[in-house]
This record gives structure tokens, sequence and C-alpha cells, in this order.
């Protein structure tokens, strides 16, 4: 046995509180580099239009991103919205960046935020490394090698 990547869509966006669009434009960049398609809808999102998004794309993995501090608080509404709609119930979400304005203790935030129903969390003190590891353990497809 051994493991393949596979292509997927990821949605990419920020909180509706959040006007910062570099940290958009990086990740777009790594994930288009490790092989992904990516719909980066941009930054101050309304939760209407990310669902809209989600329903019309259909992703493989919606990465949401925070910047501004207020990612706890807005992550755990956008979650909960995604969640109660019954097409996006299974689609993998991560939430990463600032999610808090509390500093090293911006960490406390992972377990509300994976209670709520993200996927994964990555806080800021986070390596990107753990990022592009769930990225490609999300991609990995088993394939039976001659």
């Amino acid at each position: 046995m051994e493991l393949e990547k596979r292509e997927f869509t990821v949605l990419v966006s920020s909180v509706a509180s959040d006007s910062h669009t570099w940290n958009l434009v990086f990740l777009q960049l790594l994930l288009e580099e490790l092989g992904h398609r990516v719909v980066n809808i941009g930054a101050c999102v309304p939760d209407d239009l990310l669902i809209a998004s989600c329903v019309r794309h259909r992703p493989d993995l919606v990465v949401i991103s925070s910047v501004n501090g207020h990612g706890h608080h807005d992550g755990v509404r956008v979650i909960n919205e995604l969640r109660s709609h019954p097409d996006l119930i299974g689609t993998p979400v991560v939430i990463g960046g600032k999610l808090g304005i509390g500093g090293v203790d911006n960490a406390r935030h992972t377990d509300d935020l994976l209670r709520a129903g993200f996927d994964a969390v990555f806080d800021d003190s986070a390596p990107i490394a753990a990022f592009r590891e769930y990225v490609d353990a999300l991609g990995a497809l088993t394939a039976v090698t001659a």
C-alpha cells in the first residue's frame, strides 16, 4: 500500500469582522503549491455568503483565517451556521490565525472551537507545517501499487 495525494477544492475565507487579505493570499498560494484548487472568497465575508459559496462550490475543505483577534467569537458563530446546513454537515472545516487578543493565551480557544464543530484549529503560534500536514492527510488516498 502506498499513499497517494489527490487534488481537491479548498474554499478560503475570513470571518465577517476581519478585513485582512494578505493571510488569504498566503493560504491560497500555499494550497495551490500543494496542488489544490482554491476558491478564495475574500475578507469580511458575511456568514450567509460563506454558506452560499460552500453550497455552490462544494469544497472538500473550508479554511477560515482570522488576523484581527476575533477568530474565536466569529468562529463559533460561523461553524454553528455551517454545521446547521444539511449540505455542509460533513464538510471538513478548519480555522486558524489570531483567535483572540490574549497573546500566548489564545491557544485556550482551541478546545472551544473544536467542541463547536471545527475539525482542526491552528492558532497563530502553530507552525505552518501542522496545517500542511493536515491538508496532506486529508488528501491522502490509499492506492494499491503493482
